[in-house]
Parts: C-alpha cells; sequence; structure tokens
C-alpha cells in the first residue's frame, strides 16, 4: 500500500521530487517505511519522516517542509485525528502540498485524494475477528486477514486550488468529490 500511495501522489504531482512521511510515533507501524523508501527510489522521490505529537508540531513541521519546493504529504497510518486531518488539509491547500490519506474521510473534508480499505471493510474484518475470539480462538492462532476491496478518492476542488490537473486514468478508478 504505501509504495501505491507515493505512486499516486506522483502521478497526480509529477513535478514532486519530496514527500513527507506524516506520523505519530507512537502509534505508526514501521513497516511502511520500507515499502515506501523502496518506491521512492524507484519514483526519484526523497522520503522527509515528519513525526509529530500534537497539532504544534505537526504545523511547525509542515512549514519548515513546505519552505522547498516540489514537496508532498504522505499520511502513513493510522490517520490523524478529525482535528490534525483539518490542520494538514488547510496547510497543505496554503503551502500547495499535494497530499494522500488511507482515509476517504479526509477527501470528503477537503484533503487532495485517498486510497485505502473502505471503512466497512476493517469494520467487517474486526468483527470476524471478535466473533472467533468470543468463540474461544486463541489470538496468536486467528489468520491475517487483508481488505478485499480498495478504494482511490479524490477531491477535484483540491486538485484545482493546488493548481494540479489529475490524470484520467487517475480520474476514472477514483470516486471524484467536487
Amino acid at each position: 500500500m504505501g509504495g501505491k500511495w507515493l505512486e499516486l501522489l506522483k502521478q497526480v504531482a509529477p513535478r514532486m521530487s519530496r514527500a513527507a512521511l506524516v506520523f505519530e510515533p507512537e502509534h505508526v507501524n514501521a513497516q511502511f517505511f520500507g515499502v515506501i523508501d523502496a518506491a521512492a527510489k524507484t519514483l526519484a522521490v526523497k522520503t522527509v519522516r515528519t513525526p509529530y505529537r500534537s497539532a504544534g508540531e505537526l504545523q511547525h513541521a509542515i512549514e519548515a517542509f513546505a519552505a522547498e519546493p516540489n514537496g508532498g504529504l504522505l499520511m502513513v497510518p493510522p490517520p490523524p485525528s478529525a482535528a490534525n486531518g483539518d490542520l494538514i488539509n488547510r496547510l497543505a491547500v496554503k503551502y500547495r502540498l499535494p497530499a494522500i490519506y488511507s482515509s476517504k474521510y479526509y477527501v470528503a473534508e477537503g484533503g487532495m485524494m485517498s486510497f485505502g480499505a473502505p471503512l466497512f471493510e476493517s469494520q467487517r474484518i474486526a468483527a470476524t475477528y471478535v466473533d472467533r475470539i468470543l468463540r474461544g480462538a486463541k489470538i496468536n492462532e486467528l489468520p491475517v486477514q487483508f481488505p478485499t476491496t480498495l478504494e482511490l478518492a479524490i477531491n477535484l476542488k483540491t486538485v484545482k486550488a493546488l493548481g494540479l490537473t489529475a490524470p484520467r486514468q487517475i480520474l476514472a478508478g477514483a470516486e471524484v468529490i467536487e
């Protein structure tokens, strides 16, 4: 998934040469970084790890990152809080930074793009685990389950506000929010 996020971001913002990997260090799954870094080499994009613990740190980090041109933001899961997502969206437009999330919620709230499992899919998988545990299954014996459905969403108003144009092949496979 991490490589695909970076690839999609680069398709919409082809001049992007730097990507801030924005994350909360206490909650991030570090396995994302290796996959994203491998894709970054292929796409000629420099990644910058951008941890934050508060809204103030988040704002400072994005403003510092925006000081150099051709940047983009990749929100490494888990997604930010709604308040931090709003802050990211406002700063992304202010500094003309294309951004991608793993959840469509942020696109509906003004973020540029998302690619990930629909919320109902994650809830279905979680419910399956809970059911099996309540029936006596041992947690360490449960199989790892991955979503079987992924969705791409793009906010055209935000794309235009950033001075970008979404390629037709992206729009063809995306839920378009205007």
